[in-house]
């Protein structure tokens, strides 16, 4: 692919063709409201996600910083998910311990970071990681360590780019499921909110000193059925507390369908996604591949910015997810001045291969988010046509 620009003050575009993601990692399959993204690995569905974001052929569409985290640390991978946000703006990749996927390394290889000034020019934030990394890339290095403690690294890290510490926070269970922790990837990315980890039964010390520095900051809790009152308690004393909850459902996937659907609508002031009608950016990702979270996490944080919404099983839609999806289902009248041209519409984003989302999930979801004629009578229509 070669792009050319003309024009005063056009952009110098490159001439170099577009690197490829390798084949697990491209875009396999497009619709009118979807579009696919990833492989069989969380390698490849977070350089595709990269890619995708940063195709990497102007200064301009190439990141400041990536950030590589060791795809066996969970909660350094959910905690990395705020650097995705402004103002870093980086990608999530995954090594596999001290493996370096080829995916990972043709996709650093091909974004070339930019370098973050606040951070003198570091290109690669390596966190929890120990695969070697190809080239000269000026490196920040933050070790494996008990997740409060790197919460609280990325916080003071996030806390010294921005030159004050954030004023809200997304509290999660440290020993939550994750698929029930999987969209507050998403959420932290969107919002800038650092993500910070109790424990059931106390705030750890880390968390306590973290949330103490940042005077008083804004709390959002997720699921907090799963951490005691006292836990509840402890945070009141150090901020504002916030539950983001969902209805009780039955089993633990159903619980995760319904939580990432609550997190979606969940709005507090500038807070949170407050989808609730149409015109809206959307992620699917299945729960069985929690890492598909942070991977997609950039994917919440630009372009038609989305929450990440939760498939059970590769084959079918959760009847609760086709409700919500029928909620905010973009819809035109029959009048001349509301045809589909001058409508709002939806867009999904599907992380991962067949093995994740099946293709006919993929054909279901996008009859979902297509704009359809609503179902006014003639008389509201000629109504709103007449003003």
């Amino acid at each position: 692919m070669l792009l050319a620009a003309c024009g005063k003050g056009a952009a110098t575009l490159s001439s170099e063709p577009l690197a490829p993601v390798a084949a697990q990692g491209a875009v396999s399959v497009v619709t009118r409201n979807t579009s696919r993204i990833g492989g069989q690995r969380p390698a490849a569905d977070a350089a595709a996600v990269a890619r995708a974001v940063y195709p990497g052929l102007t200064a301009g569409s190439r990141p400041q910083a990536v950030v590589l985290v060791d795809e066996h640390d969970w909660s350094a991978a959910l905690a990395a998910s705020v650097l995705a946000g402004a103002p870093v703006g980086a990608p999530i990749l995954f090594s596999e311990g001290a493996t370096l996927p080829d995916v990972t390394r043709q996709a650093i290889e091909a974004l070339h970071p930019r370098g973050l000034p606040a951070l003198g020019g570091v290109q690669l934030i390596r966190l929890a990681s120990t695969a070697r990394v190809p080239g000269m890339l000026a490196t920040r290095t933050i070790p494996a360590q008990a997740p409060a403690a790197c919460a609280r690294a990325l916080e003071q890290l996030l806390a010294s780019i921005e030159g004050a510490p954030p004023t809200q926070a997304i509290v999660v269970p440290e020993g939550a499921p994750r698929a029930l922790t999987m969209p507050a990837a998403g959420l932290a990315a969107e919002s800038g909110a650092p993500i910070l980890y109790v424990e059931h039964a106390r705030v750890p010390a880390a968390t306590s000193t973290t949330l103490a520095s940042m005077h008083r900051p804004s709390m959002y809790v997720i699921d907090p059925s799963l951490v005691s009152a006292r836990v509840l308690s402890a945070l009141r004393r150090l901020g504002r507390v916030t539950t983001v909850a969902s209805t009780p459902a039955a089993g633990p996937r159903a619980a995760a369908v319904a939580n990432a659907i609550a997190i979606a609508r969940f709005t507090d002031g500038s807070f949170g996604w407050g989808v609730k009608e149409p015109g809206h950016g959307l992620v699917f990702a299945n729960l069985a591949r929690p890492l598909d979270g942070p991977a997609a996490a950039l994917l919440s944080a630009s372009g038609n910015y989305g929450p990440l919404l939760l498939l059970a099983g590769a084959r079918s839609i959760p009847a609760p997810l086709a409700v919500y999806l029928g909620d905010i289902q973009p819809a035109y009248t029959s009048a001349p001045a509301y045809r589909p041209v001058r409508g709002v519409y939806n867009h999904g984003w599907l992380i991962g291969d067949e093995s994740a989302i099946a293709g006919s999930t993929q054909a279901e979801i996008d009859s979902l988010l297509e704009i359809s004629p609503s179902r006014q009578s003639s008389e509201e229509a000629q109504s709103e046509q007449n003003g």
